[in-house]
């Protein structure tokens, strides 16, 4: 391994290597043979545009953070000593040039009896009044996803802890356990199971049992291509108009032969259950069971609100959602529909229809809300991409 290429990750037998200056991936898996484990090398294509959506955050994210923290004051404004105490000595020289930097959101003042105190400008103050008007709107969305996460489970019911670990990406509020789930008990209840805290789903509503794919492809969403091209037999951009069908992005410099599309529009065009329906029903070496999988983490992300999540994350909702032990090899397989990025300080797998280029395509009112504050600090929508800060 030379100064040019970096281990990323290591998970049962598969190691992923970052060549920096080609643009992608090498993936060494290994498999049995008659020799013993041997490794077979594959290439995971990089996209820029969607590492770039993470190096975005950074900034948004310390700035959304002291917004969270002022506003939560009694008073709204907080001392530069309390500030502290609050984020800790190191962070606290990140907080302060944030503050000094962006004097268009924040505003330091102080008294002759009072410490030196940072509290929002007026601009910003009055996009923080209608947090309440975000939070009503947020509200039936929250809720819904929240039903549907549950759905997606085999029993129903999901550790409370779970959902705390995923509370910022689905859009909850911090106190979401005393403040949300006492208000709608013909939803949701929460019992021990194990002596551990568990969420349970109240009643099923097959209403709500429809994939975010499937609402999609309801719409005739990106088919058009397809059928624009009746005499080519096979799609190029691995892209079919049908029911079981996926919406696929294959990444910059990728050149698939007639080989891999003839056997992706085999795969296209099979048919497979719901990721609805109760996954112990299904034999996990079927290939349909195999493409529900998919199915299944396609709906997982689809519910958060920027249609991305921490590999820990994921790999939180195993038993729940029965996935596979390789999880990892499994979206690396479909590069086409997620994408994994190890910027930032964890890896994070996105979904890639979700985004055009570095910019989230549909934003829920919280993220638009959030958009609004990072306005006045001359980012322009183009290049907002907040992350997830829970009022």
């Amino acid at each position: 391994m030379n100064g040019k290429t970096m281990l990323l990750r290591l998970n049962r037998g598969i190691h992923v290597f970052n060549h920096k200056e080609s643009g992608f991936l090498w993936v060494l898996m290994r498999h049995k043979s008659s020799g013993g484990m041997r490794p077979k090398r594959k290439i995971y294509y990089r996209v820029d545009e969607l590492d770039k959506v993470m190096e975005l955050q950074k900034k948004p994210s310390l700035i959304l953070k002291l917004i969270n923290i002022i506003q939560s004051q009694k008073h709204k404004f907080i001392s530069l000593r309390d500030l502290e105490k609050e984020v800790g000595f190191v962070q606290k020289w990140n907080f302060m040039a944030v503050i000094e930097k962006y004097s268009s959101i924040f505003y330091v003042d102080s008294g002759s009896c009072r410490r030196p105190y940072v509290r929002l400008t007026n601009k910003a103050e009055k996009i923080a009044s209608e947090e309440h008007k975000v939070k009503s709107a947020m509200e039936p969305i929250v809720v819904k996803n929240l039903r549907k996460l549950l759905m997606l489970s085999v029993d129903c019911r999901v550790p409370l802890e779970n959902i705390e670990f995923i509370a910022s990406e689905l859009g909850l509020p911090c106190d979401f356990k005393t403040s949300l789930i006492p208000e709608y008990p013909e939803f949701f209840s929460v019992k021990e199971v194990d002596g551990k805290a568990h969420l349970h789903l109240e009643n099923w509503d097959s209403s709500l049992a429809i994939s975010a794919r499937e609402e999609g492809f309801g719409r005739g969403r990106d088919v058009s291509s397809c059928e624009n091209r009746k005499r080519v037999r096979i799609s190029k951009d691995g892209n079919f108009s049908g029911p079981f069908a996926f919406k696929m992005c294959f990444p910059p410099g990728f050149r698939p032969n007639m080989s891999y599309l003839e056997h992706l529009e085999r795969w296209q065009k099979m048919d497979f259950p719901s990721p609805y329906l109760n996954a112990r029903r299904f034999d996990a070496a079927d290939p349909k069971a195999r493409k529900r999988v998919v199915a299944v983490l396609h709906e997982f992300l689809s519910l958060t609100m920027e249609k991305r999540m921490r590999s820990t994350q994921l790999d939180a909702f195993h038993r729940e959602f029965l996935l596979p032990s390789k999880l990892l090899l499994c979206l690396l397989k479909h590069q086409g529909i997620f994408y994994i990025t190890n910027k930032g300080a964890r890896s994070t797998v996105l979904l890639k229809e979700a985004y055009e280029g570095s910019v989230l395509s549909d934003k829920c009112p919280l993220l638009l809300h959030y958009d609004r504050f990072l306005s006045l600090c001359g980012r322009r929508d183009k290049n907002c991409n907040s992350p997830q800060v829970r009022f």
